[in-house]
Parts: structure tokens; C-alpha cells; sequence
């Protein structure tokens, strides 16, 4: 048992040290430290399902990318800024609840994605690693795009981090009191657009919701102010970055569906501790 120990020790000590290895760390660090905080608003306000609706647009995204001659990746932030952009005008300008906009948008670019792919008959592409998302095979342009979007999301979460968090705790209130909350909600919906098409390579269409949520469900219960709960939720995303990514490379699973697991695990262990009030 002790020789098998050593083994899987030595193993992941040489395999932390090839390049793409701490390429995928690197990037994983990026999203985990982002998603935490923005995740904390998205469990907030719950809107969890307008992850869901960006991420349906990652098809839509990659082959507009391609049709266009330009980055997936960019292809990716057009779609999702723009779904951002007309998500907060619906809201302002149409009686239709959010949830039906959100569901509107979501099959919208999902059906106008798979019209798009008939046109790429002669290109071939890894879809299913925007799907499924692949860590390992991040390269310097990925980590640039990453580290990039999401340091310009932290600042500019820390900048209308007073008033957006007004509009979450009493919208009405806020806005008698002369808080822009119009503005700070429609910035942060386009945050999160930016992240998400920032890190859709990375962690996949299908995983990147369950980073936004999941860390940030699991420091709501150890929190005692929003600010505590946005470093907690931050610090959650790491430790199962880490942990995903060793059981990764221990037993050969998916990079980006261990992470997720591991984050689950989290959240069913803070689920044990007593809810403080």
C-alpha cells in the first residue's frame, strides 16, 4: 500500500512538471478566482439559467467565428455580449418575465448555432471541446484571453460592487436613494457574458455554469457578509480547481468534469456544518 502511494506521489510530482500542466492550472486559477465572486450575485439574484442561456450561444459563437474568419474564442464574447446587450433591453422594454427571456434566447441561439453549423460542412472542428471543456490543452493565447477578461471582470466588479449590491438587497429602495441600479445590473450582466466566453474553451458550455453557482452555494453557508461570502466562494473555486485537476492526472479522468465533482463535494461537506446566522 505504501510502495502504490509513493508511486502515485512520484507519478504527479513529474507530471506537474511539464508546461501544459501548469498551463491548465494557470488558467484554472484565472476562472476559479473570477467565477467566485460573480457567482455570489448569480445565487443572489438567482439567475443561474442566464448562464445557462450564454452558454447554449457557445455553438452559435465558435461557428461564427469560423464563417468569419476570426477566433472562436471571439466569435464566442460577440455572441454573449451581444445576448448580454438584448437580454437588458428586453428587460427594460418588454412586460415578459425574466426567465421567459432568458428561455427565448437560450433556444434562439442554440437553433440559430446548429442552422450555422450546416454551413461548415468542409471545416472540421473539436466541438466537444467547447462542450465538455479541456484544461489540459490550454495554450498561451488561451491563458491571455482568460487572465485578460477576467482581470477587467474583478476590477470592474469591485467598482460597482456598492451599488449592485443596493439593487440585489432592495431594488426599490436603492433606487429611491438615487443608486444608479439600472446601470450596475446591466454592467454586470455583461461581466458575466465576458467570463463566460473567456473561459467557455476552457471549462466547456456545459461546466461553466456549475462554477459560477456551486462555490459560491457552498460559502453562502459559512459567510457572514457579502464580501466574506465573494473571497470564500474565490477560495472554494481554488481548492477544487487543485483537487480536480490531482484526481485528474491520478486517475485519468476529465480535467474540467473533476473540478466540477470536486466542487460538488465541497458543497455537500459545507451542507454538514450548521447554517450560521
Amino acid at each position: 500500500m505504501y510502495g502504490l502511494t509513493e508511486n502515485v506521489l512520484m507519478s504527479l510530482i513529474e507530471t506537474l512538471q511539464t508546461p501544459f500542466v501548469w498551463r491548465a492550472l494557470l488558467g484554472g486559477l484565472a476562472i476559479a478566482l473570477v467565477t467566485g465572486p460573480l457567482g455570489v450575485f448569480i445565487v443572489w439574484r438567482r439567475m443561474a439559467y442566464f448562464g445557462d442561456t450564454l452558454a447554449h450561444s457557445g455553438l452559435l459563437g465558435v461557428c461564427l467565428g469560423f464563417l468569419l474568419g476570426l477566433s472562436p474564442t471571439l466569435g464566442v464574447l460577440i455572441v454573449c455580449l451581444t445576448l448580454a446587450v438584448l437580454l437588458v433591453v428586453l428587460q427594460a422594454r418588454e412586460s415578459l418575465a425574466a426567465d421567459t427571456l432568458l428561455g427565448l434566447l437560450a433556444h434562439t441561439a442554440l437553433a440559430l448555432g446548429l442552422v450555422a453549423l450546416t454551413f461548415l460542412e468542409t471545416l472540421r472542428f473539436d466541438l466537444s471541446a467547447f462542450l465538455f471543456g479541456d484544461l489540459l490543452a490550454i495554450d498561451n493565447l488561451d491563458l491571455l484571453w482568460v487572465w485578460g477578461g477576467g482581470g477587467i471582470a474583478l476590477v470592474v466588479l469591485i467598482a460597482i460592487w456598492k451599488p449592485l449590491l443596493a439593487a440585489t438587497v432592495d431594488e426599490a429602495l436603492a433606487r429611491a436613494e438615487g443608486v444608479p441600479t439600472r446601470r450596475a445590473q446591466a454592467i454586470f450582466t455583461l461581466l458575466v457574458a465576458l467570463v463566460i466566453a473567456c473561459a467557455m474553451k476552457i471549462v466547456g458550455v456545459l461546466l461553466i455554469t456549475a462554477l459560477l453557482i456551486i462555490p459560491a452555494a457552498t460559502a453562502q453557508r459559512l459567510a457572514r457578509s457579502p464580501e466574506q461570502m465573494a473571497v470564500f466562494a474565490g477560495i472554494f473555486g481554488v481548492v477544487a480547481l487543485l483537487g480536480g485537476m490531482a484526481a485528474s492526472l491520478t486517475l485519468d479522468t476529465p480535467a474540467a468534469a473533476s473540478v466540477v465533482t470536486c466542487a460538488t463535494l465541497l458543497f455537500a461537506l459545507s451542507r454538514m456544518i450548521p447554517e450560521r446566522r
